[in-house]
């Protein structure tokens, strides 16, 4: 086998690769030397800026198959029959800390997939929580404020954290969530994914339905008390990265099985709640799960950055048959996600391996700008409509149109008969058992008692009142008795 040559980023071999050029022996470096000032200037960009969000992360390599024929609900390609595989790039994360931040913390997790289908990436980006904190994105940058490091202090603060939960009360049933026994995952292969928000789903009659995604780990439900999470973050801060790449290793391969819920589309007007407000969930009496397929992850990516801090999920990446919905957060997010990726990548980041299609023929217009490499040629236009045979539109919508009225402006959501922001939290606790209850209880009261004004306290716990008298009424004892510690 022939010997490789070092080179430099041009191509160059490199003679010295141990010493710098320097002025005599001894003497000061030369700002000749080509090859430190390269290798020095390179090592000073390696680092890109980190997701403001979802910071920390780990990914994987698979394939989803169809197991149930779907296709009364939608027309996308890729679910188009059973048996058909899709290879799938999934990123999970955790939400508030920054990159060096440790897994196994409680917090929720990104459940991002990348299908790269015959008719274009399809992005589904969730949690592994069923809902979220807040309804409308003009909410979303003072949230995350409120959760990530203080200015001033420099850590998380239980005063930001629980001052913006007392005037967010549609938070109530996430935070339930969130400090219940699910709230730290043992791994990223013991907990469900979920799409989150609403989507639309079109069939090839152009019949709309509306869809929840529930995707249900094979492994089992694990997750961690404080206790064990906080010792498994003093022996690896990596847990649920450590996990991932060493049961794919020995090819313990993790599964989830995909069911949706469907919600024909006339639903939706009279729905008792507003069906896609992301701080409520659909009762499964309502619309009962229904299988779809099953998503399996089986190769590990070979370079970490390359492959998982270059993945960019954009939730407005669609194929036909597939489309938004109302859900403002998703709305919000449709320009958010690809904002982000354009900031940190660039304006060609979609060209970049882990994010370009696998089958699907890129062609459009779209040209220049950093890392370019899809530039078209002498015989490209750059424009259209042209006399060229270059790319036309092709005049078939990927989903069905939306009937809308009435005037523009801000607006309170539509009420419904059952729009409060507590019911559901109250049906999440009186589920619980003794046991869940009073770790929640004590998760709870752990941060709320450290918040320092008497009012912030008072709000909080106004609002486990109104989800459930008992709720409100073991918290509030809770956080007594330790502040009166």
């Amino acid at each position: 086998m022939a010997k490789r040559v070092l080179t430099t980023e041009s191509g160059a071999p490199v003679a010295d690769n141990q010493n710098s050029a320097t002025a005599g022996v001894g003497g000061p470096i030369l700002l000749q030397d080509q090859h430190l000032l390269e290798k020095l200037a390179r090592f000073n960009r390696e680092r890109i800026p980190e997701r403001v969000v979802h910071a920390r992360g780990s990914g994987a390599y698979g394939y989803f198959e169809v197991t149930d024929d779907v296709t009364g609900f939608t027309r996308a390609d890729f679910l188009s029959e059973v048996g058909k595989r899709t290879e799938t790039f999934i990123r999970f994360s955790t939400v508030a800390d920054s990159l060096g931040g440790a897994d196994a913390v409680r917090d929720p997790r990104g459940f991002a997939l990348k299908f790269y289908t015959d008719e274009g990436n399809y992005d589904l980006v969730g949690n592994n929580t069923p809902v979220f904190f807040i309804k409308d994105p003009i909410k979303f940058p003072d949230f995350i404020h409120s959760q990530k490091r203080d200015p001033f202090t420099g850590k998380q603060e239980p005063d930001n954290v629980w001052d913006f939960w007392a005037h967010a009360p549609e938070a109530t049933h996430q935070v339930t969530w969130l400090m219940g026994d699910r709230g730290i995952p043992a791994s990223y292969r013991h907990m469900n994914g979920y799409g989150s928000h609403t989507y639309q789903w079109t069939n090839a009659e152009g019949e709309a339905f509306f869809v929840k995604y529930h995707f249900k780990t094979n492994q089992g439900v694990r997750s961690l008390s404080a206790d064990q999470a906080a010792e498994l973050v003093g022996k690896d801060a990596n847990s649920h990265q450590t996990d991932l790449l060493q049961a794919i290793e020995r090819g313990v391969n993790p599964s989830w099985t995909l069911h949706v819920q469907v919600m024909p589309a006339a639903d939706a007007a009279d729905y008792r709640f507003n069906p896609f407000d992301l701080t409520k969930v659909w009762p499964h009496s309502d619309y009962p799960l229904q299988r779809v397929g099953r998503l399996v992850l089986d190769r590990n990516p070979d370079n970490v950055f390359a492959e998982v801090e270059q993945a960019a999920f954009s939730p407005n990446n669609f194929v036909p048959g597939i489309g938004p919905s109302p859900d403002k957060m998703l709305q919000g997010r449709l320009f958010a996600y690809a904002d982000a990726h354009r900031y940190r990548l660039g304006v060609n980041h979609t060209h970049l391996p882990v994010n370009a299609p696998r089958t699907a023929v890129v062609d459009n217009y779209g040209r220049d700008g950093v890392h370019a490499t899809r530039n078209g040629s002498r015989h490209d236009k750059n424009y259209e409509p042209n006399s060229y045979a270059g790319p036309a539109q092709t005049d078939a919508a990927l989903t069905a149109p939306l009937a809308i009225h009435g005037w523009t402006g801000t607006h309170e959501a539509p009420a419904h008969t059952k729009d409060d922001d507590f019911f559901q939290a109250g049906e999440l606790f009186r589920l619980m058992s003794e046991d869940e209850k009073g770790r929640l209880v004590a998760n709870i009261a752990g941060g709320l008692s450290q918040v320092t004004r008497d009012d912030v306290i008072e709000k909080n716990l106004a609002h486990f009142h109104a989800a459930d008298a008992d709720y409100g009424k073991r918290v509030e004892e809770a956080v007594r008795a330790l502040r009166e510690d």
